[in-house]
């Protein structure tokens, strides 16, 4: 696990700054609040958002007489199983650059479920670098712990913790495969040219404004144009390619497709893909929290196919013709 620094030791004490002692009067804590919403939480009922625990972590620190807020970090569906996590990564950097040397989260399954990695961060380096730390709604303090036996705490409930995470993302991988089996669309976006239906976001229907792109596609590869030319025609005509539509409408925050552009690859994908048939085609990767397994592609055989599922966008003798056209000519 690299963090900004090292889980067993800092990276270098030189590189640390250390809090330096109070001269006068009660110490202010410079207090970062710590948000994380992983992708288990999403759309089950009765879940944090992360605007409830921004509120929750902004009303504790505002009553704490020796706390002041500096900045909420926020990590939105990110795992908690491990601290690969970019605003993590920030926080760990502006404790080290002495701006923050507090931490404050909602409760502890919130700042990890890892028992081991966690654990490490309590009781061994945010000691050594002086950080209070703070699980508001577990009443945890390392401020106010005084008894030894309070160490115990820490490491049980860190335990629960991964115990219960390995439990909830294996539940909800089972609830995943059963939806695809299904036929029901379980994906964050659905393909170019479709949109989640408003009365039953399980179920796709054609986008009214990308749609007739796709038609256009499929027609262009008919007429003898290869995909890096179909591409940049899309991009002469200033159409917007798939992740700059999911961007322009809102879908997407990531500043990087804002200006993505159609290319000879997307393309591809869109003229081989079964989805325009109005089969529901998914469990193309995977990943698995439980497994510590990395999100990974597999192979045709193993990906989830429903036939039927929704309207098409293009007949079969079409697309069964642009695929005989053969996808080694089209460049």
């Amino acid at each position: 696990m690299q963090t900004g620094m090292n889980a067993a030791e800092p990276e270098g004490k030189q590189a640390w700054k250390l809090p330096e002692p109070e001269l006068s009067g009660r110490r202010i804590y410079r207090a970062g609040g710590y948000v994380r919403l992983s992708v288990e939480d999403g759309g089950r009922p009765g879940t944090d958002t992360a605007e409830l625990q921004k509120d929750l972590l902004r009303a504790y620190i505002a009553g704490q007489e020796d706390m002041e807020l500096r900045e909420i970090y926020c990590d939105n569906g990110r795992t908690g199983t491990d601290f690969e996590r970019p605003e993590f990564a920030r926080l760990m950097e502006d404790v080290r650059h002495g701006r923050i040397d507090c931490i404050v989260v909602k409760d502890l399954s919130r700042f990890g479920r890892n028992y081991l990695d966690a654990g490490n961060y309590l009781e061994r380096i945010f000691p050594l670098l002086g950080v209070r730390f703070v699980a508001v709604a577990d009443h945890f303090d390392t401020d106010g712990r005084r008894d030894a036996a309070d160490g115990y705490l820490v490491p049980l409930q860190n335990i629960i913790n991964e115990a219960y995470s390995r439990d909830l993302s294996e539940k909800v991988g089972s609830a995943y495969r059963v939806r695809q089996r299904n036929g029901e669309f379980t994906g964050t976006w659905a393909s170019y040219g479709y949109r989640r239906c408003a009365a039953d976001p399980h179920r796709i229907e054609p986008d009214e404004k990308a749609a007739p792109v796709v038609r256009a596609i499929f027609r262009w590869r008919l007429s003898g144009m290869g995909c890096t030319q179909i591409a940049r025609e899309l991009n002469r005509r200033d159409i917007a390619s798939p992740s700059r539509y999911h961007y322009l409408r809102g879908d997407a925050k990531c500043e990087r497709y804002a200006h993505a552009e159609w290319s000879a690859a997307t393309v591809r994908r869109i003229l081989s893909s079964e989805v325009y048939l109005g089969h529901m085609v998914q469990g193309r990767k995977r990943q698995s929290f439980r497994e510590g397994i990395r999100q990974k592609r597999l192979p045709e055989a193993e990906w989830t196919v429903v036939r039927n599922c929704h309207e098409p966008l293009i007949d079969e003798e079409t697309f069964l013709a642009v695929q005989k056209a053969g996808r080694e000519a089209c460049g």
